[in-house]
């Protein structure tokens, strides 16, 4: 009878060996958090699609935005739920609609302790749901919502974010934005692009956090799933117009998208694991189907191990303490 020559086992054989010879290690200070924050709440509402996670009332999430930068997370990512909405999408570029009225409550509250990011898209403020201004046959017109993009984007930067996150895949709006930081003077204000945004299924539960009111969907901007030149396409020309960092969403079911843009590009490269795939794994762990603690940090890992220096997640904040305890 043989026996191996080799034995990989010997380095699994403990908890401390194994945390010794581990290859990929997720920070709290790599996660952010993802927040909504609604228009005329008094208290937080739960959101019925994503279990632990709430639209917010404005003094709800400055205290809820506090006690995630206690446990260590990098970084909070912003998107307002108006009241009301226009075929424009004003809310977004008005300096006291919701998102840009937030802004500043977290800026007040927090200073320079977190990195305060916020959505720059006008689907939550358009009464159509789209991303962008219509033209008269009902399309997306490109250009004239990179007009619209720009001066949101000088709204939130005088709001107070860090960093603005274009999201609405259009055609030239991180250069843009860009300029017109720039030429408003916020040349240290920083752009994430959403570089690689799919048209997914699985953004289900966002749009009920959003109260979207879409109607149809956003094949003709969004990518195709089945495209990967395309998303390192749209990452180069995103980086040629500025953008500080760039992004993968969703992030589990595109780990070979996010791998082949973070060995492409010298920026970091971030992804976000959206509400469908926090969903799926919130509504099996409530079935009893599997593991919830050992599932969010598994997926959580798996996005870190693709190449996401930064991982959007709605776990961030109790992944964070896991992790404190952990090591």
């Amino acid at each position: 009878m043989s026996y191996p020559d080799v034995r990989p086992r010997r380095l699994r054989r403990t908890p401390a060996i194994r945390r010794l010879v581990t290859e990929t290690r997720v920070a709290p200070a790599e996660l952010v958090l993802p927040m909504f924050v609604k228009e005329g709440l008094a208290e937080p509402r739960p959101i019925a699609t994503l279990p632990g996670v709430f639209q917010h009332s404005r003094d709800s999430l400055r205290k809820a935005a506090v006690e995630a930068v206690q446990a260590g997370v990098g970084g909070i990512m912003l998107f307002g739920v108006p009241e009301t909405r226009d075929e424009r999408g004003s809310g977004g570029t008005d300096p006291n609609g919701i998102l840009n009225v937030a802004l500043r409550d977290l800026a007040a509250e927090l200073g320079d302790s977190t990195v305060l990011m916020s959505d720059l898209c006008l689907d939550e403020f358009t009464s159509h749901g789209h991303c962008g201004l219509l033209a008269p046959d009902g399309t997306v017109d490109n250009d004239a919502t990179l007009a619209a993009y720009a001066e949101m984007g000088v709204a939130q930067a005088a709001a107070g974010a860090h960093m603005v996150g274009p999201s609405g895949m259009m055609d030239g709006q991180v250069g843009v934005i860009r300029k017109a930081l720039d030429a408003a003077g916020y040349t240290d204000t920083s752009i994430l692009a959403y570089a690689a945004k799919y048209a997914s299924a699985f953004f289900g539960p966002f749009r009920d956090a959003v109260e979207s009111a879409l109607q149809g969907d956003r094949k003709a901007y969004q990518q195709d799933p089945a495209n990967l030149r395309e998303s390192l396409r749209e990452v180069e020309l995103d980086i040629a117009e500025g953008a500080d960092l760039v992004m993968v969403k969703p992030a589990l079911p595109y780990l070979d998208v996010l791998a082949a843009v973070r060995a492409t590009v010298d920026v970091p490269v971030a992804a976000y694991q959206v509400s469908g795939e926090y969903a799926m794994v919130e509504a099996a762990a409530a079935n009893g189907w599997l593991d919830r603690e050992r599932a969010i940090m598994e997926t959580i890992t798996s996005i870190r191990r693709a190449g996401a220096q930064i991982i959007l997640t709605y776990w961030a904040v109790e992944a964070a303490t896991m992790l404190r305890e952990s090591y």
